[in-house]
């Protein structure tokens, strides 16, 4: 062990291991070797959190290294700066004692800088008979000089990983807009599949996203993210291929209908009856759709309360008028409205219409998007049950089921 640079700290200060093992660090470095102090110092800056230090923490680092009078620290230089307390409070933005020695502490603690503590603890320096310095005692600054490529290193990793985090933030950004775009587009277009599922799986995505999210969180979510937004493309995919297989198939029908009509004209029946076909039966009631609790639909979709009379809603026929309300004020026709009460029953309407509502700023057309969902409840393609989840979910209420 070389013993001539370890020294231990003076009064009440403990002795450890680390210490020593800096000090012993410091009696490495290679002859000659230079270093730009404030570059070695930004180094330091840029890598501050992977360091365990504060902003306050590099304001002492600062000052100190104002007290070295060159720009550069060399290898065969005195690199102990040796100021009072009060001269390095002043030039630490007049931080007081109790703070200064605090980070001080954590400075050394961090390994950016070695106590040289004489027998009373004073800082000073002894002259030899030329003038030049024969020995100082403060604080080494020999740690930044042995420590300037890792420095810079750990500063590179910091920026990459800052970059890495912005892009990966981007990337998220556009997978979300995408995402919701392409499944708004769906249900606003009426494509045929449970869009609404997909409404909140895309929903328990994003809730995932803490306030504050490091990169493992975005990635993570980023990566749930695109894997929804290729489910969604391939169903899109999926469904635009069988619309033109079925275009294709009906012009092919209509081409060999035209092809001979005088022969199939010869073999075409000339009645329903002849045909062997069954009668559609006409005027026959549709199911009903499935009702469900005012008290649920009213926590699914809260907005819809305020535009009851007197700002409650307290009975079906409260619920029914408030949506005349806002079938009125998203613009959505009195026939569009009228055709939707028909098909789906006026308390389904209502709560068709609070639903669409409580979406209304994720839907371009609210009349649009009631005649598609009028049109599909007809069909028996449509359900209100899975729009009552998603809302229900969306809106902290996951434990309690529609219907």
């Amino acid at each position: 062990m070389q013993t001539g640079f370890v020294t231990t700290p003076f009064g009440r200060r403990p002795m450890t291991l680390a210490l020593v093992r800096q000090q012993q660090a410091v009696s490495e470095i290679k002859a000659g070797k230079t270093a730009d102090k404030w570059k070695i110092f930004r180094d330091a800056s840029a890598a501050m959190e992977l360091l365990g230090l504060q902003s306050s923490s590099l304001a002492v680092l600062d000052a100190l290294l104002s007290f070295y009078p060159e720009n550069e620290l060399r290898q065969d230089a005195q690199l102990i700066v040796f100021p009072s307390n009060m001269q390095l409070s002043l030039r630490a933005h007049s931080m007081p004692g109790s703070t200064l020695r605090r980070h001080l502490a954590a400075l050394v603690d961090a390994g950016l800088i070695v106590r040289k503590d004489s027998a009373n603890g004073k800082r000073f320096a002894r002259k030899d008979g030329a003038g030049d310095v024969e020995s100082a005692f403060g604080f080494d600054l020999s740690p930044l000089l042995a420590r300037a490529e890792e420095l810079a290193m750990l500063a590179q990793q910091v920026v990459a990983s800052r970059a890495a985090f912005r892009k990966a933030k981007e990337r998220l950004t556009i997978c979300r807009r995408d995402t919701r775009k392409l499944i708004s587009a769906a249900m606003e277009e009426g494509v045929d599949g449970d869009w609404w599922a997909m409404e909140e799986i895309y929903v328990g995505v994003v809730s995932r996203l803490p306030r504050t999210p490091t990169i493992d969180d975005v990635t993570s979510i980023l990566e749930e993210m695109e894997l929804l937004k290729e489910e969604v493309l391939n169903r899109l995919d999926f469904i635009e291929k069988n619309r033109n297989n079925s275009s294709n198939a009906a012009h092919t029908e209509r081409h060999i209908q035209n092809s001979k009509p005088e022969y199939l004209n010869e073999l075409e029946p000339s009645s329903e009856k002849e045909q062997g076909a069954k009668p559609r039966k006409e005027g026959l009631p549709r199911e009903p759709l499935k009702a469900f609790p005012l008290a649920l639909v009213l926590k699914a979709c809260p907005q819809v309360v305020a535009y009851g009379q007197g700002g409650t809603i307290g009975s079906w026929r409260e619920l029914m008028s408030a949506a005349v309300v806002i079938r009125s004020m998203l613009g959505v026709s009195p026939s569009a409205y009228q055709n939707a009460c028909e098909i789906m029953g006026p308390e389904n309407a209502a709560v068709a219409m609070a639903c669409i509502l409580e979406r209304a700023n994720m839907i371009n057309s609210a009349g649009g998007y009631l005649r598609d969902l009028t049109r599909r409840s007809g069909q028996s393609e449509f359900s209100l049950g899975p729009m009552l989840m998603a809302l229900l979910k969306a809106n902290g209420y996951a434990h309690l089921k529609a219907g």
